[in-house]
């Protein structure tokens, strides 16, 4: 009887006990896996040289973790590039700039947006595309990216651009130039004259310096030589290494880089044209560096000298030796073996009519209040947008007011009273105009009494 009794206590307290027992808490969602698995900013500048094969990419990381791509690698190299990226950057990039319509400049950028994003992207807006080029651009622009142009303001057509990353970290435009400047034309094909206008930057920081040189061509560092826009820079990153007429002995003796940076495939040192430019890059006093030999290539300045390491070093190079290219180079001057070029000024041309009083805008970037891309940022600021870059319609815009007599109706065509060109009211450059600048017409012909061009991205 004791035993059943206890054998009842023992269940019912068994009971009680399952009946106390909390509920369990709701599962909750696994956290979200990051898209970036960079570290934090670590005081310095550093860029990064990808290994691609035939075709260009390279990174910038300034010291306050600001990120610009320049160029994204033809679509062979989007499995490598779409890995290699997120372990980079801490967040999207804040600009890419495409420097030439040439695949395999851009051939890896759709695969890139998607993976780890971009704000903004520059592009040279030369007329010789292709139709899979601006059907490119198209695509990136509906993504959200804003598309800039690397034209000097039209407030200031003979200055230089430059795009302020960060407080002492700065990337210049050398090349393109046009309006200001005519584009180079002397090659016989699309291809040639597209990469002799491809955009050529500089980076600064302190005393160190990188020349992205993009795609230029012998014509192109003629032009350059001729305006006196080229002085010594720290290291090079060398473009179309195996055309003929690229990268000229003058070219490189105004650079005179410490270290040049060489990107290719197998085939690069089987090159007669390669072993010519290395043989003048050891007449300048440079190293070379090749990603086909040395792979990903990654130079690092606390702007006073850049330390490069390689993924694999040169053959023949002692273990342990290290690559130090100061920013006040130390050799002793060069012996010029090139004839000078005559620094010749542009020709004076007219102003444009004085329509805007006031200067360009400054746009502060919303993730650091010191970095910021100056005077391409507006439309109103932009030259004329050439087909493809913009050819997303939209419904046209609803009727605005304004004071002015011309601005109070909807037209069929419309411009910026800060522009010279009008567009369809329909084009989605429209959509980009203040209220307070725009103009509109309700036939082409008004439009073209105004003295205006019909705009090249819609044609109206």
């Amino acid at each position: 009887m004791k035993a059943r009794i206890a054998l009842g206590v023992g269940l019912l307290l068994a009971s009680l006990a399952c009946q106390q027992q909390p509920s369990a808490p709701p599962a909750q969602k696994p956290p979200e896996k990051s898209r970036y698995f960079g570290g934090a900013p670590d005081g310095k500048l550093h860029v990064y040289f990808f290994d691609v094969g035939a075709g260009e990419a390279a990174l910038i990381v300034t010291p306050r973790g600001n990120t610009v791509l320049v160029d994204s690698g033809p679509a062979s190299a989007e499995s490598h590039l779409v890995n290699r990226l997120p372990e980079l950057l801490r967040r999207e990039l804040d600009l890419v700039v495409l420097t030439q319509p040439d695949p395999k400049h851009h051939g890896a950028l759709e695969a890139v947006l998607k993976r780890v994003g971009a704000r903004r992207l520059m592009e040279p807006q030369l007329p010789d595309t292709s139709k899979a080029y601006d059907a490119l651009l198209t695509a990136v622009g509906s993504r959200g990216v804003q598309i800039l142009s690397p034209a000097p303001p039209s407030s200031a057509p003979k200055e230089l651009v430059r795009l302020t990353l960060e407080d002492g970290v700065n990337l210049t435009v050398l090349w393109p130039r046009a309006p200001a400047e005519p584009l180079l034309k002397e090659a016989p094909d699309a291809e040639g004259r597209n990469a002799a206008n491809s955009i050529m930057l500089r980076l600064t920081y302190a005393d160190t310096s990188v020349v992205f040189a993009g795609g230029a061509r012998g014509e192109t560092e003629a032009r350059l030589l001729e305006r006196g826009l080229l002085s010594s820079a720290t290291l090079l990153k060398v473009a179309s290494p195996g055309v003929e007429g690229a990268n000229s002995q003058a070219y490189l003796e105004e650079l005179r880089p410490q270290a040049a940076v060489i990107s290719g495939d197998d085939s690069l040192g089987k090159s007669p044209k390669v072993k010519e430019l290395l043989a003048r890059l050891r007449g300048v006093d440079s190293r070379a560096f090749r990603t086909d030999v040395n792979g990903e290539v990654h130079a690092v300045s606390d702007g006073k000298q850049f330390e490069l390491s390689l993924q694999r070093p040169t053959p023949g190079e002692p273990g342990g030796t290290r690559r130090v290219f100061p920013g006040l180079d130390p050799r002793p001057a060069l012996v010029r073996t090139a004839k000078p070029a005559p620094v010749v000024k542009p020709a004076p041309t007219e102003p444009p009519p004085a329509i805007r009083t006031e200067p360009a805008r400054v746009v502060e970037a919303p993730r650091d209040s010191k970095a910021r891309v100056s005077n391409v940022t507006d439309v109103d600021d932009l030259p004329v947008a050439r087909k493809g870059t913009r050819t997303v319609e939209a419904p046209p815009k609803a009727v605005r007011s304004s004071s002015s007599a011309s601005t109070s109706m909807t037209g069929n065509y419309m411009a910026s009273k800060n522009k010279r060109i009008f567009h369809k009211s329909t084009c989605r450059s429209v959509r980009l105009i203040k209220d307070e600048n725009l103009l509109t017409w309700s036939t082409r012909d008004a439009a073209l009494k105004s003295g205006r061009e019909p705009a090249g991205d819609c044609h109206p």
